[in-house]
């Protein structure tokens, strides 16, 4: 499986981010990986239609992945820290979907929540569900992810429903965290990047190989 490429860094070094850097850094990440497990869940076989319930599984995966980055913050802000930065993370998911869902859906109809308001209270709603379950630095428990895929199982085919919790258990969710928790630790990191070679340098020291 090819991995997506994720950029969680600055090229500056030695500054620390703010809460809201960091969180507008996750939430791109978010959603490139909450894209990526869509891409590789209709490559296995799972019939996840173009419109509505294509974004009934992104909004899903998304609100699991908000959760999980608090997680991490959890483990690695002081609180007030904490709490602006996973307000920043949420809202800016929320406005990145919303963007998607206005485009490729259209705008809800006049009286109904936005898209923006819709995945908020799907987050909201969904907190103390998250909340009854583990984490640590190895990431979610069992039953975090357990419930990631009864949530989707409900909006799949029936025929698809056998299988979406064992293949969100045992592949999509371990390499979505291993791409969060890389990118986390990039997007915290205030260690100086090495600036990429010229093209003419790279050139140089492949002839000298």
């Amino acid at each position: 499986m090819a991995k997506i490429r994720i950029k969680s860094g600055w090229f500056q070094g030695g500054a620390t981010k703010t809460s809201q850097q960091v969180a507008s850094v996750m939430a791109s990440v978010a959603w490139r990986v909450a894209q990526n497990t869509l891409k590789q869940m209709r490559s296995a076989g799972f019939d996840i239609e173009v419109g509505p319930q294509y974004f009934d599984f992104t909004r899903e995966v998304l609100v699991f992945l908000t959760h999980v980055i608090d997680r991490m913050a959890y483990l690695r802000m002081e609180a007030l820290n904490r709490a602006e930065f996973t307000t920043a993370l949420v809202r800016r998911v929320a406005e990145v979907l919303q963007e998607n869902e206005d485009l490729f859906l259209g705008l809800p109809p006049t009286g109904q929540p936005s898209h923006f308001e819709t995945f908020i209270d799907l987050f909201n709603e969904s907190a103390d569900a998250y909340a009854e379950f583990g984490y640590d630095a190895q990431g979610p428990d069992f039953g975090f992810v357990r419930y990631l895929g009864h949530r989707i199982e409900s909006f799949m085919p029936k025929k698809d429903q056998r299988w979406v919790i064992d293949q969100m258990m045992a592949t999509e969710i371990p390499q979505a965290m291993e791409m969060l928790q890389r990118a986390m630790q990039g997007a915290l990191s205030t260690e100086p990047r090495a600036p990429r070679p010229s093209r003419g340098m790279a050139r140089n020291m492949a002839s000298a190989d």
